[in-house]
């Protein structure tokens, strides 16, 4: 009796790089145990944005409760720090109902930081990244990637020159501290989570395939009324690339393209390998994790299989 009043809730999460079938996998999960899904996608939160970043259906939506989707305006950010407190909160209500958490996305960072535990780090100044930005705007992201390999090697290792929004976030750190973000990031200590977390993905072993699915993905969104979703976004007249939402892969280029600077042929193509590049750093992180249990996106009982394992986690919990 003691054993069963002490025993942790479980937790499920489904991750894997865009495009590898999270969404369908986790519904199909639902239809088989009383779940309700928490969404760990960057882009989902925002309203609006709706066929850009392959937000579920009305009728999925409507299949299970899902949260942490259309929370907040394009104009406003959401940080990791209120996606580990929203969750947290949300796991403790949904097994309070007797349903099971599935925690379904890509985004590495806020599982990171589930997971992990929050850092002690400097929050944002938005003096100073204007400053950055500003220089940046005079020599480039990769001057500025180099300026961050003097002060911070280990965090500039694994930046991509171009990463303009994480080598302004180190820069900003090691401005406002004094210290490598690397170094402070060493330090965190990791909170244990008040629940157990069962992690599973979805990963390809033919990398070509998953970069054909992403192509064909990104022309549906393109013939189901991209552009139209981000002009009205432009029309609104408050927003800029320099915000979070229009960061997010393939609005960039949309913008880019209804600003004239790039053609639609242009456009398509480095939207899509936008993409292909974000399903890589999503993979890298994935490979960190030796925790997780991967089933092959590739295979086409890959839904059935994944519910398998996830269904026997949960006899078992």
């Amino acid at each position: 009796m003691n054993e069963q009043l002490n025993k942790r809730p479980l937790a499920v999460a489904i991750m894997g790089p865009t495009a590898s079938g999270k969404t369908a996998a986790a519904l199909a999960i639902a239809q088989q145990v009383p779940c309700e899904i928490i969404s760990v996608d960057s882009a989902l939160v925002y309203r609006g944005m709706d066929i850009g970043t392959a937000k579920p259906s009305k009728e999925e939506l409507a299949a299970v409760p899902h949260h942490l989707i259309d929370i907040i305006d394009p104009l406003d950010s959401y940080s990791v720090a209120q996606f580990r407190s929203d969750t947290l909160r949300l796991v403790a209500e949904i097994t309070a109902r007797g349903n099971v958490p599935l925690l379904v996305g890509g985004t590495m960072l806020y599982y990171k930081g589930l997971a992990d535990g929050l850092d002690d780090l400097p929050g944002a100044d938005a003096a100073l990244r204007a400053q950055l930005d500003e220089e940046a705007a005079r020599i480039g992201w990769p001057a500025m990637h180099a300026r961050l390999a003097q002060v911070d090697p280990e965090t500039a290792a694994r930046l991509k020159p171009a990463d303009a929004q994480r080598i302004q976030r180190a820069l900003e750190i090691h401005a406002l501290s004094g210290k490598p973000m690397s170094e402070l990031l060493a330090q965190r200590e990791k909170e244990e989570l008040p629940f157990d977390l069962a992690s599973f993905a979805l990963e390809p072993s033919d990398r070509a395939w998953l970069h054909e699915r992403i192509a064909r993905r990104f022309d549906i969104m393109l013939d189901s009324g991209f552009l139209d979703e981000v002009k009205t976004l432009r029309a609104r007249g408050d927003l800029h690339p320099g915000l979070p939402s229009i960061r997010c892969v393939g609005y960039r280029q949309a913008w880019e393209y209804l600003d004239g600077t790039i053609d639609y042929a242009a456009m398509r193509e480095t939207g899509i390998i936008a993409t292909r590049q974000l399903c890589k750093r999503q993979l890298t992180w994935l490979r960190a994790m030796p925790e997780r249990i991967v089933v092959d996106c590739c295979a086409t009982d890959a839904a059935q299989q994944l519910q398998a394992k996830v269904l026997a986690k949960i006899a078992t919990a």
